[in-house]
């Protein structure tokens, strides 16, 4: 069975852009918060976020993406559930593939929401540090914010899950948050931490 080391490789292997892992890593990151959340398979859950576009930058066309991947994924031992979650995020496949159990419900529901929130937070002066639903939401409406990223796709996810929007982002923003290291987010949040020490401690 393929592990979280093999599937890091796989995903460098065939994602180059640092842009495109850093959203696995939010992704994945997300998966595992809603896998204890739900006490599902953290394992799993974890490996469906992190591969679940790794063949994106050399199969971008719907035709390929995800179809492509699944062959690789296949030939390493993957489990069939990620697959299937993987297979499920894409609309084009949603005859063969649908959103009918909870790994495949909330792979989609986190998928471009926490693409927004890594966005959102790059545009703060504190970053992901303090952020709230309530800001993000507010840059939801702003259309031409991260213009890319589906708000419906947003919308639908939190329905998926039966989870209110305002709660379904405060999960995926402290998901996010456990990761700030590794997604070159945490010197901000260090810098702010001291700075609120010092300033109390005058």
């Amino acid at each position: 069975m393929m592990d979280r080391s093999q599937a890091w490789e796989i995903l460098n292997e065939y994602t180059k852009n640092p842009a495109l892992i850093r959203h696995a890593q939010c992704v994945e990151a997300s998966m595992v918060f809603y896998a204890r959340l739900f006490d599902e398979d953290e394992s799993l859950w974890g490996l469906a976020g992190l591969l679940h576009d790794f063949d994106y930058e050399r199969w971008p066309d719907p035709a390929d993406h995800t179809h492509e991947g699944a062959k690789i994924l296949r030939a390493g031992g993957c489990d069939e559930e990620v697959i299937g979650a993987i297979m499920s995020h894409t609309p084009w496949n949603l005859e063969d593939f649908p959103r009918d159990r909870p790994i495949r419900k909330t792979l989609f529901a986190v998928d471009e929401l926490s693409g927004f929130i890594y966005a959102a937070a790059l545009v703060r002066p504190s970053q992901l540090a303090g952020m709230t639903s309530k800001s993000v939401i507010k840059k939801l409406k702003q259309r031409s914010f991260a213009a890319a990223v589906s708000r419906e796709d947003i919308h639908e996810g939190a329905q998926l899950l039966g989870i209110p929007l305002p709660e379904h982002v405060t999960h995926c923003i402290s998901a996010i948050q456990s990761i700030a290291a590794d997604i070159g987010l945490e010197t901000l949040i260090t810098v702010q931490v001291r700075f609120t020490v010092t300033c109390c401690a005058t």
